[in-house]
């Protein structure tokens, strides 16, 4: 074959695939830049790889940009870096760089970057043919801004350009495929609930990111849906005294990207079958993504990955982190158990996590420390 669609490699990685039934496995959701679904910093890695209904930080712009405006700091600047398939090569990784600045008590203004490298990778259509040697990469940069609607209720909007560099045909390269995305954010954060034998603050948070058309990697016309999903979670702070604190997180999430149907009935989902799904349109596969599983409502609730997660904090310095998260075996199979800890010092908080897979399938961040930096500095405000 002589197009070599280097996407392919990247959905792989992530998607982490088992040898289940076929009929099950070509129902598998794949989009492009899947790298988005993974956490980037370490700090939700360490609590299952969730965020949209945890207390703000830097890295929220991937999880919830609403959280920003309940920024306790006027200013934040977070860096990470997670290695990726750490195990064989050491040039693959998924970077990050978060900024944000809060405008005033109400509003805040947030930019991230995220980079995802698949290191150096030799290509070739023959064996006899000197390799050409190609470095994939794909990437995001974001904009946002949040406002407090009241006290309590804050709401985002985020811009994001999306660029995906892996495709070659005939040993030439086709260029990079682009596409552009938005995220609409909701966050509710309580008043501190006192009890008597400790106090309390409720969570609440939902996000509906990557709304956008589809990219395009070669020159076939072929398009492919960008992970356009919808999650929505649930915490609550168990305030036992002034120096500890136990928050704990519920999130689920779904891709807003239509199911892959057998349309003409053969058995066998084939290129006739891709042709008609590749001609949805986007927006239309937001409203049919709720709907279309081939084996109704069960497939669609399997469609939903949850995760659970806790944090315990000591004084505010130190922090120690646990969660779970799972996915079921015909959508993916992703399933493991992560760990974590931070530190404080000054204006600095250093993070760090890692993962234990629990599925059949090797997880690619198997025995992978991520590492987070966040620096918090200017004003301060009171929520």
């Amino acid at each position: 074959m002589k197009k070599i669609t280097l996407m392919l490699v990247g959905a792989s990685l992530l998607s982490g695939l088992s040898s289940i039934a076929q009929e099950e496995r070509d129902r598998v959701i794949t989009t492009a830049v899947p790298f988005l679904q993974v956490a980037a910093d370490a700090r939700a890695a360490g609590m299952g790889d969730q965020g949209v209904a945890t207390s703000v930080d830097a890295f929220s712009q991937q999880w919830n940009p609403a959280k920003y405006a309940f920024a306790e700091m006027q200013q934040g600047v977070g860096v990470s870096y997670t290695p990726y398939l750490s195990d064989i090569v050491n040039d693959i990784f998924l970077g990050n760089l978060s900024y944000f600045y809060k405008l005033n008590d109400r509003s805040a203004f947030a930019a991230s970057l995220r980079y995802f490298s698949l290191g150096s990778i030799e290509t070739r259509t023959t064996f006899e043919q000197a390799p050409l040697l190609v470095n994939p990469n794909e990437l995001t940069f974001d904009l946002s801004y949040s406002l407090k609607l009241s006290e309590n209720v804050s709401m985002a909007v985020a811009g994001r350009y999306l660029r995906s560099d892996l495709g070659l045909q005939d040993d030439e390269d086709l260029g990079a495929a682009s596409s552009f995305g938005v995220d609409i954010a909701a966050f509710y954060q309580s008043d501190v609930i006192y009890m008597d034998s400790f106090d309390g603050r409720w969570r609440l948070g939902a996000n509906i990111s990557n709304i956008g058309p589809k990219m395009k990697y070669d020159d076939a016309g072929q398009e492919n849906f960008i992970p356009t999903n919808f999650k929505a979670g649930a915490g609550f702070d168990f305030i036992l005294d002034p120096q500890n604190r136990i928050g704990a997180y519920v999130e689920f999430n779904k891709l807003l990207v239509p199911t892959p149907q057998d349309f003409n009935d053969d058995g066998d989902i084939d290129a006739e079958d891709d042709e008609e799904y590749n001609e949805i349109g986007a927006i239309e596969g937001i409203f049919t993504s709720f709907g279309d599983a081939p084996d109704g409502f069960g497939e669609e609730i399997r469609e939903v990955t949850w995760a659970l997660g806790a944090e315990y904090m000591y004084q505010d310095v130190f922090a120690f982190r646990a969660g779970y998260f799972t996915e079921s075996e015909s959508k993916g199979s992703r399933r493991f158990l992560s760990f974590g800890a931070g530190f404080v010092y000054e204006i600095v908080d250093i993070d760090i996590s890692y993962l234990f897979s629990t599925s059949d399938v090797p997880s690619p961040l198997e025995g992978t420390l991520r590492f987070g930096l966040t620096f918090n500095f200017g004003q301060e405000f009171v929520n």
